[in-house]
């Protein structure tokens, strides 16, 4: 039980740093890269539902990515480790967007931008994780 109440943790953490990273990069888009660069200009959001629900899954694949990494890195200080699995949730999600954007034959532009965006999120994840585990919040899986 002492486990799971760990990645419990580990995930609402996950979650709140992916969340965090999403309004951020909202408003970043909105305010500045949509206003000044006329071919990104379809990443001007409104706060409406699009926005809302895309908050709701970043915010869970954050959750998800939190427990997850927990148990990717457990005590090993491998760096690749750590790497990789930034990179695999970020991939994942960012390689989608690229699919779609180059499906909808539009300009791939904006899309390679939510790319880039959602490597970062899980980065900034994986530090806030990284900062839990050094502070004692969240304990490392142990693989024994």
């Amino acid at each position: 039980m002492a486990e799971r109440i760990e990645s419990l943790k580990a995930g609402i953490i996950g979650g709140l740093s992916v969340c965090f990273s999403f309004v951020i990069a909202s408003l970043l888009n909105t305010l500045v890269l949509a206003k000044y660069f006329q071919i990104l200009a379809s990443l001007q959001s409104d706060l409406n539902w699009h926005l809302w629900v895309s908050g709701a899954v970043a915010t869970f694949t954050g959750f998800l990515f939190g427990v997850t990494y927990r148990y990717i890195i457990r005590s090993d200080p491998n760096p690749q480790l750590k790497a990789g699995g930034v990179l695999a949730f970020g991939l994942v999600r960012g390689l989608t967007q690229i699919e779609l954007g180059w499906n909808s034959h539009s300009t791939i532009w904006p899309f390679l931008v939510l790319a880039f965006e959602s490597v970062l999120w899980f980065g900034i994840a994986a530090i806030a994780l990284d900062l839990a585990i050094q502070f004692r919040w969240v304990k490392p899986f142990s693989s024994i």
